[in-house]
């Protein structure tokens, strides 16, 4: 069974990084097996849970199933550089507080509504509306930077920031800054969280038709579609089936009895041993890297010596090694190696080190040890609690045991609660634990403001620092990508010595490819595309 494993590196002279077409190692088109479906089995435990919505949504699957109906005013091409899609052109202010873009004018929704400058409005308003509760599309339409949309004509449109805001072209590039139809913002946009066939409406290759939460997507192919990234019609598949399957097992083995033709979120585990005629593709993508985020307004996170203590008595190296079959790299920086503005100088920087551990610990005032073994200060036992939100997948439940072990041994108690959503957010919302974790796919690092940032909407670390806030701001406001990537150094290693989050690997998406499957193509972070695809 052929295994690629595509750890792409991206230019870091580009403004912004990629999002490129890499086809897999499935053989070319057939123009013989058009039509038919393609079924695709993914995770997607929690798209029924008001999910289904990538403008409010801060889950990657989101954005990742919804592509098919939302299409992106630019497309980003493997150079950093940007192809036209829904904008057929565009030209940006010096100071990167204006973005004009001229539309194309021959493109419809599915429900038939025009696609005009005036849908550009529509979507992007609702996006920063309050009312909407977006958060991670918000920040990506710049937030309190964002003065408005300006309909200039029918097919032109400029947005206009309050000061210069570098990252917006490649935002616009995403699912999460993608176009519902105006219709359906009017008259539906309080459904679609929930979604559903009549609501989530774009102008996309495919049209959302059935919809079964926590069971099946599927989405009919749109026939008049013309206007791709590079110049793709509609696409050659007539029905793609999306099976929501939690369960690794499930996914890996309707993949291997040929129920499914692909399967997303495939551990590292199961990637292996998926039998002849499955292709299975491994993708790194950019971001921030898995990781712990300590809560140093909460409990003991308060005190660095603690934070510090807690990162060195992990032994990450060994964890991720055995846990995740060396497909996944240890991470060392709050950017993952991919991504632009990487320190590579921080690889090695602080390894596992359980005497310098204890002797933080012993410096921090936690001498005492309880029967268990667990250190004591003022009565008080060394614990912290770990929320985390479910489901939980098997690998990441070991790598939480042996990092539970590992501070053990130094007499640090982790305690870990796995939460349904709405009992995760109980605790995340009011900030009422010591620690958490996820990692977060991004091109541009401005994805730091969201979780650095004293009003970060993803700052769990609850960091306040003002210059921290500056820096975070700096970096936002300057159109010099060279000036950017030195700020963000000064982050990472500001991060590495502050211990604000733990990094510890770098995902990459791992999808099995069934032998019906010709021509499928993957955006940077590993989400399938579906254009040129056909089954046998």
């Amino acid at each position: 069974m052929p295994i690629s494993f595509l750890r792409r590196a991206i230019p870091l002279g580009a403004t912004v990084a990629v999002s490129a077409l890499l086809l897999s190692s499935c053989a070319a088109p057939s123009s013989e097996s058009d039509g038919g479906e393609l079924v695709w089995s993914i995770e997607g435990a929690n798209l029924s849970a008001g999910h289904m919505d990538p403008q409010v949504s801060q889950l990657d699957v989101s954005g990742m199933v919804q592509r098919a109906v939302l299409d992106s005013l630019v497309f980003q091409e493997d150079d950093g550089s940007f192809t036209p899609w829904l904008a057929k052109e565009w030209t940006v202010s010096d100071d990167s507080t204006e973005y004009t873009f001229v539309l194309r004018d021959d493109v419809t929704f599915t429900d038939g509504e025009p696609f005009d400058a005036e849908a550009v409005k529509a979507n992007f308003d609702r996006i920063v509306d309050p009312e909407t509760e977006s958060a991670q599309a918000a920040s990506m339409m710049g937030a309190d930077f964002y003065e408005g949309t300006e309909v200039v004509d029918e097919h032109t449109v400029k947005v206009s920031f309050t000061q210069p805001y570098a990252p917006f072209l490649q935002a616009t590039s995403t699912p999460q800054l993608g176009f519902y139809s105006p219709a359906v913002l009017e008259e539906s946009a309080d459904q679609l969280k929930a979604g559903g066939p009549g609501i989530t409406v774009g102008t996309g290759p495919f049209e959302l038709t059935e919809y079964t939460p926590d069971q099946e997507i599927v989405y009919t192919r749109n026939d008049d579609y013309a206007w791709g990234p590079h110049g793709e019609k509609a696409p050659k598949v007539e029905t793609l089936r999306v099976e929501i399957q939690p369960e690794a097992s499930v996914r890996t083995g309707v993949i291997e009895s040929g129920e499914a033709d692909l399967a997303s979120n495939i551990p590292p585990n199961l990637a292996g041993d998926l039998g002849d005629g499955v292709t299975v593709d491994s993708i790194e993508y950019p971001g921030l890297p898995y990781s712990l985020y300590l809560n140093e307004k909460y409990g003991v996170f308060a005190d660095e010596k603690v934070r510090q203590a807690f990162a060195s008595g992990i032994d990450v190296d060994a964890a991720v090694e055995e846990i995740f079959f060396g497909q996944f790299p240890r991470a060392w920086s709050v950017l993952g190696s991919t991504t632009p503005g990487y320190d590579a100088s921080l690889e090695g920087a602080r390894p596992f080190d359980a005497d310098a551990a204890n002797t933080l610990l012993d410096e921090a005032g936690w001498t005492e040890r309880d029967s268990d073994g667990i250190r004591m200060k003022d009565g008080e036992r060394l614990s912290a609690r770990w929320i985390a939100w479910t489901p939980v997948p098997d690998d990441r439940a070991a790598l939480a045991n042996a990092i539970q072990s590992d501070l053990k041994t130094i007499g640090f108690e982790v305690v870990r609660e796995t939460l349904e959503p709405g009992a995760y957010n109980e605790q995340y919302e009011p900030k009422t634990f010591d620690l958490t974790d996820w990692g977060f796919s991004g091109v541009d690092p401005d994805f730091l403001r969201a979780h650095l940032h004293t009003e970060g909407f993803q700052n769990a670390s609850q960091v306040t620092d003002p210059e921290i806030d500056a820096l975070l701001e700096q970096a936002v406001a300057s159109n010099d990508q060279g000036q950017r990537n030195e700020i963000y150094t000064q982050l990472q290693e500001w991060n590495a010595d502050y211990t604000a989050i733990v990094p510890l690997y770098s995902p990459s998406a791992i999808t099995a490819v069934g032998e019906r499957v010709d021509g499928l193509a993957y955006d940077l972070y590993g989400r399938p595309l579906f254009y040129d695809v056909s089954v046998g």
